[in-house]
């Protein structure tokens, strides 16, 4: 029996045949899907975000943070692209980010390339997206509000993807599901952690500066949230 993995990125080998190739199916699909939104959602002027934001988590991935036993965890991001760019745009922005570590820098096999984008990228983008969508109208207009809903779904998205992982390792049989299940999930309740407090930073910064940045749900109600006026010289300046 091989090692017990306890990161997400899956390498070559430790998945049958069958499970990859439903996972790549997968994968593939949803990208499709992100690619006609994105044909239909971006204009021009948010076009760069999705460069930008792909180029952040990328670099942010590669950073790791201490977890209990020695194990590290790092940013998967998928919940922060969601709530920038919608959750059919993150699952792009997800493929390339992890197609780019697994030919380039070999972290996650090749052979299971579909099944690392499925568990670390789709899965949250669209659990957190739409979750966070359909909350949104019963949330208190706060931003108190949005950035706990934002933690929670990040802190979720980790583990439906541990969850994910675990599944696919123990129905290729490589792990029985009692062995690695365990395993990876008191590990990446403390990843998706660090997980929720990086991605809570990143959108409380864009809540303050660019609210117009967030996509995935209407933060005008929010106190703060419109652009501040003009000084009234600047503004007879302008007019």
């Amino acid at each position: 029996m091989p090692d017990l993995p306890l990161a997400l990125h899956i390498p070559d080998g430790f998945l049958s045949g069958g499970v990859a190739g439903v996972a790549g199916l997968l994968a593939v699909a949803a990208v499709a899907v992100g690619l006609r939104v994105a044909d239909r959602e971006l204009d021009e002027a948010r076009v760069p975000l999705l460069g930008v934001l792909a180029a952040f988590i990328f670099a942010v991935q590669m950073l790791n943070f201490p977890v209990a036993g020695g194990t590290s965890g790092h940013l998967l991001g998928a919940t922060l692209a969601a709530v920038l760019l919608g959750p059919w745009i993150a699952c792009l922005v997800m493929a390339v980010v992890l197609a780019t570590q697994a030919f380039v820098f070999a972290d996650g096999g090749i052979s299971a390339l579909g099944a690392n984008v499925l568990n670390m990228g789709i899965l949250g983008a669209l659990l957190a997206g739409y979750l966070i969508r359909l909350a949104w109208p019963l949330l208190p207009k706060s931003r108190t509000a949005l950035l706990a809903a934002v933690g929670v779904m990040s802190w979720l998205a980790v583990m439906v993807g541990a969850a994910a992982t675990s599944a696919e390792l123990a129905i290729s049989g490589t792990i029985p599901l009692s062995t690695t299940l365990p395993a990876m999930l008191g590990v990446h309740a403390l990843i998706g952690i660090g997980e929720a407090v990086i991605t809570v930073t990143a959108v409380s910064a864009v809540l303050a500066v660019r609210p117009d940045l967030i996509s995935l749900v209407d933060v005008g109600p929010l106190a703060g949230s419109e652009p501040a006026p003009l000084p009234a010289r600047a503004e007879g300046v302008l007019s």
